[in-house]
């Protein structure tokens, strides 16, 4: 189990932490030590809550893919079960509707053109990613369990 937990961590660490953190920091050019010392205007406020809306359900997913999938997010590391309970009942991929979330909230927060050009490229990514490889793969992994759940689940929301 704790073996379970170091790879999350650090599959969650490059991987989200990647797209959704230190990239749209470094877009940003680190404002972010800037706001702490300045009043928040109410788009910091709605920022911080979608922000934190999808973060939580980004480590919900996580969570669920090492408790019920006994796997990590990573194709590398991938699921041994397919998961089909908590937020993936609504949809196949709540993972990557919490980090689309997280990185709304930050071009919401910082009011910045490049993070939503940059959130756009991430979602085109994600997509093509999802229908071109990640589906095919869980597929042939689940088979017919894996056709079930996509005629039943939509594949955002």
């Amino acid at each position: 189990m704790l073996s379970l937990f170091i790879r999350n961590l650090l599959f969650t660490i490059l991987q989200p932490g990647l797209v959704a953190g230190l990239i749209p920091l470094w877009i940003t050019g680190f404002r972010i030590n800037n706001l702490f010392g300045k009043v928040w205007q109410l788009h910091h406020y709605i920022g911080i809550i979608v922000f934190l809306i999808g973060f939580v359900i980004m480590l919900w997913c996580i969570i669920s893919f090492a408790i019920k999938g006994r796997g990590t997010l990573s194709p590398a590391d991938p699921t041994k079960r397919l998961v089909v309970a908590g937020l993936y009942k609504f949809s196949r991929n709540p993972m990557y509707v919490g980090v689309t979330l997280i990185l709304i909230g930050e071009a919401i927060f910082f009011q910045s053109v490049e993070l939503w050009i940059y959130l756009l490229l991430v979602f085109i990514t994600f997509n093509i990613f999802v229908i071109l490889i990640e589906e095919p793969r869980l597929r042939n992994d689940f088979g017919e369990e894996y056709q079930r759940y996509c005629e039943k689940v939509r594949r955002w929301i």
